[in-house]
């Protein structure tokens, strides 16, 4: 009878210590949810310092325009005099655009924010520009070394930008070399590279 007896007291206090156990168990989780739920809590309160929405467009306004356009932290005024030629119907219109005198050019039709407005119904106001960048390239003799080069780029135009007659992707940099064509959606206008070194 003893031997029963203090079989069945054992068994009694491993099911107390298994449910004390389990006890446990639930509180340890139940506290790691109560601290996750309070840092959450906390992060809720802390002030953010970042621009969202309506005030980080703010700040990318000129003239009450947003732009739909920032210029990468390798844009640099070009050392090289570059100039776009307009023709339209192989007729050469005004004087050359210089657009060496500074690092970005943006075409488009909205005047308050073009620097080379393009007045035909199938551009869009912020239809492309053209972006001095310094960036690394590589020499005939295969050493790298850096130059500030022109590069074109549609930004998500209605009508495409075309390059040497051929459609750009959208938000892409292409390089721009000595007598390429730009063209700007359905617009008879001709825009060619040339450089101070370009043989006329």
């Amino acid at each position: 009878m003893c031997i029963l007896f203090t079989l069945q007291r054992e068994r009694q206090r491993e099911r107390e210590r298994g449910e004390t156990g389990l006890d446990d168990e639930i509180d340890s989780v139940a506290k790691i949810k109560a601290a996750e739920k309070a840092l959450k809590e906390k992060q809720k309160e802390k002030p953010s310092f970042e621009l969202s929405g309506k005030l980080a467009a703010e700040t990318n306004k000129v003239r009450g325009v947003t732009l739909l356009f920032n210029e990468p932290p390798e844009a640099r005024k070009p050392d090289m005099r570059w100039r776009l030629y307009v023709f339209k119907g192989g007729e050469v219109l005004n004087e050359p655009l210089y657009i060496h005198r500074q690092s970005c050019y943006l075409f488009g039709t909205e005047r308050r924010v073009a620097d080379i407005p393009t007045d035909h119904p199938s551009c869009s106001k912020q239809h492309a520009v053209v972006q001095f960048r310094h960036v690394e390239k590589e020499q005939p003799d295969g050493t790298l070394s850096k130059k500030t080069r022109p590069y074109v780029m549609d930004l998500g135009s209605t009508n495409k930008t075309f390059l040497n007659e051929n459609p750009i992707e959208p938000q892409r940099y292409y390089e721009l070399f000595e007598k390429d064509t730009i063209k700007f959606g359905n617009s008879s206008r001709e825009y060619v590279s040339l450089h101070e070194n370009s043989a006329g």
